[in-house]
C-alpha cells in the first residue's frame, strides 16, 4: 500500500471545499437545467470580459453573447462561467488595442489566465467560439467598424454591459465618457440588435450611496439623477479640462467620487432609453474572491490594489491598519455569486419580456441578509488565518489595526507600514535588491483612504428582487448558478481569500 504525505491545514481546508462543490459540478455537466437551455446556441456580447468579473462569467457560460468590459476582474470570471456551464454558440468580446498589441494578441494573452484552466480541460476548443471585436467603450458607436456593428446586430441575443472605469479618483471627463456615454452607446447598439433577448447593465450598489442616504435604505429602484445625462456628456465633450476639474466638486455634491456619481447618471441613461428593450440592472457591492468558482478563493491579482485589496491586504502583510468603523457592515459579495446572478437575471428578463414591456428590474447583490462586519475581518486574520493558513505569498506579518479616526490611521500607517517599508528598502538598496516595500505600503494607504467613505459609513441596501430571483429558480439551477448570500460562512470565506 502506497503511503501519501499528510496534507497541511490549508490543503485539507481546500480539499473540503472542493468536495462540497461536487453536486454543482455534476449538475453542470448534465446540461439540462432551464437556465442552461436558455443559453444553448445563443450569441452573447460582453463588454468588460477581460476583467475579474468578466473572465469568470465567460468561463462559466459558453449563445451568442456580447460582452463589454470583459477584460476586467468581473468580466474574466463571467467569461469563464459562460463557457463552463452553458453551450453558448459565440461570445463577442469587445476589446481595444492596448500598448501596441492588436486585439487578437490581447485575447490570446487574456485566455492564458489560470481562470480558464478548468474550461480548457473540459472544452479544449472553447476559444474558437470567442470572437474578438475591436472597439472602445469611450468612443462613439463603441468604436465599432460598420462591418462589426452589422455582424453584432444580426447575430447577438444577449448583451452584458460591464465595461467601466472603476477608479475613484478618475477625472470627470473620462468617467463620463466611459461610464455614461459608453452606457448610451451600448444601449443604442442593443436597440439595433434584431435578435436581442436580454440586456444586462452592470452598475454598482454604491451608485446611490450618497451622503443624504447614509444609515438609510437604498431601494432597488431608479433614483433621481444628479444631472441630465446628455448635459453631462456635452460638458465632457466640449469643456476644457481645467474648467471641468474646477466645477467637479460642485457637480458631484452628495456623491463621494466621480465613479459612483457617473454610475448614478448612467442609470438615468438606462432608465430614459430602455422602453423597448428587454433590460435589467445588476448592482453588486464590493466584488471579492470567488466562493466556489472556478476555484475557492480565486482572484484576478490585478484587483489586489482595488476594492478587494482592503480585504486581502492584512492577510498578505500588505496592510497593517485599516480606516474603518468596526461596527459597519462590509459590503462584500463573491465574484462568482455576482456572475451567477447576472446569468440568471438575463434568463429571467428574457422570460418576462415575452409577456410584454415592463419596468426594468434592478437586482442588488449585497450581504443585507447575511452581514459581515469589519471587526470580523481583523479577527479572522488574527485568530484563523495567521495561526492556521499562513500564505507563502505574504510579504510581511499578517495583522491589522482598525480605526475610524483619520488622524490615528495616518499615525498607524507611518508606524506600522511606511517607516518599516523605507527601512527595508534601505537594506535592499545596500544589498543590491529591488526596492518595493515603501511603494507597496503607499499604494495600500492611498487605497484605504479612497475607500474610507464606504468603510466608515453604512447603507441598508435592499435586495428583495435578488432574493425573489433566486427563489424563482429550479433546484438544479440554484445548484449551478448559486447566489444565495445567506449560505456564505464569512469566517470560512475570508480564510479562503487569504489562503
Amino acid at each position: 500500500m502506497v503511503e501519501t504525505e499528510p496534507m497541511d491545514p490549508a490543503q485539507e481546508f481546500e480539499a473540503k471545499l472542493l468536495l462540497r462543490h461536487k453536486p454543482m459540478n455534476e449538475a453542470t455537466e448534465r446540461g439540462d437545467s432551464s437556465v442552461q437551455q436558455f443559453y444553448r446556441d445563443a450569441a452573447v456580447l460582453v463588454t468588460g470580459g477581460s476583467g475579474f468579473l468578466g473572465k469568470q462569467l465567460v468561463e462559466k457560460l459558453f449563445s451568442a453573447v456580447l460582452l463589454t468590459g470583459g477584460s476586467g476582474f468581473l468580466g474574466k470570471q463571467l467569461v469563464e462561467k459562460l463557457f463552463r456551464a452553458t453551450q453558448v454558440s459565440k461570445v463577442f468580446f469587445l476589446l481595444r488595442p492596448k500598448k501596441g498589441k492588436p486585439i487578437k494578441q490581447r485575447l490570446d494573452e487574456i485566455l492564458q489566465d489560470p481562470v480558464y484552466d478548468l474550461v480548457k480541460e473540459r472544452n479544449p476548443k472553447f476559444a474558437e467560439r470567442i470572437i474578438p471585436v475591436a472597439g472602445d467603450v469611450a468612443a462613439l458607436r463603441l468604436g465599432l467598424s460598420d462591418k462589426d456593428w452589422n455582424m453584432i446586430t444580426e447575430e447577438v441575443n444577449i448583451i452584458y454591459h460591464m465595461a467601466a472605469t472603476t477608479r475613484f479618483d478618475e477625472c470627470l471627463r473620462v468617467a463620463t465618457l466611459i461610464n455614461v456615454r459608453g452606457a448610451r452607446e451600448a444601449l443604442i447598439l442593443g436597440k439595433a440588435c434584431k435578435k436581442l433577448k436580454a440586456y444586462v447593465h452592470v452598475s454598482t450598489a454604491y451608485s446611490h450611496a450618497c451622503v443624504n442616504l447614509i444609515n438609510t435604505e437604498v431601494l432597488e429602484d431608479f433614483y433621481s439623477s444628479p444631472v441630465d445625462p446628455e448635459t453631462l456628456i456635452r460638458l465632457a465633450e466640449t469643456a476644457d479640462e481645467e474648467r471641468l476639474n474646477d466645477i467637479t466638486p460642485g457637480l458631484i455634491k452628495n456623491w463621494p467620487n466621480t465613479y459612483s456619481f457617473a454610475k448614478a447618471v448612467a442609470e438615468e441613461t438606462v432608465r430614459s432609453m430602455c422602453d423597448d428593450l428587454p433590460l435589467c440592472i445588476v448592482r453588486p457591492a464590493i466584488v471579492i474572491c470567488a466562493a466556489r468558482e472556478p476555484n475557492p478563493g480565486w482572484l484576478d491579482m490585478s484587483n489586489v490594489y482595488g476594492a478587494s485589496g482592503i480585504i486581502l491586504g492584512p492577510g498578505l502583510g500588505l496592510m497593517h491598519t485599516i480606516l474603518a468603523n468596526k461596527d459597519v457592515r462590509i459590503g462584500l459579495v463573491p465574484v462568482d455569486y455576482v456572475n451567477n446572478a447576472i446569468i440568471a437575471a438575463a434568463y429571467e428578463t428574457a422570460r418576462k419580456a415575452t409577456a410584454g414591456p415592463k419596468t426594468p428590474k434592478i437586482y442588488t447583490l449585497c450581504t443585507r441578509r447575511n452581514p459581515a462586519y469589519w471587526w470580523q475581518h481583523t479577527e479572522t486574520v488574527e485568530t484563523i488565518v495567521k495561526p492556521n493558513y499562513p500564505t507563502p505569498a505574504a510579504v510581511g506579518p499578517s495583522f491589522a489595526w482598525q480605526t475610524k479616526n483619520a488622524t490615528l490611521f495616518w499615525i498607524y500607517s507611518w508606524l506600522l507600514q511606511l517607516i518599516p517599508g523605507y527601512i527595508v528598502d534601505g537594506v535592499c538598496l545596500v544589498l543590491g535588491k529591488e526596492r518595493r516595500f515603501a511603494k507597496l505600503y503607499t499604494k495600500m494607504y492611498k487605497m484605504s483612504t479612497a475607500l474610507s467613505y464606504f468603510t466608515v459609513n453604512d447603507w441598508n441596501f435592499v435586495d428583495e428582487n435578488t432574493a425573489n430571483l433566486y427563489n424563482s429558480l429550479s433546484s438544479i439551477d440554484k445548484e449551478i448558478f448559486d447566489f444565495d448570500v445567506t449560505k456564505i460562512d464569512w469566517q470560512e470565506h475570508l480564510a479562503t481569500d487569504f489562503g
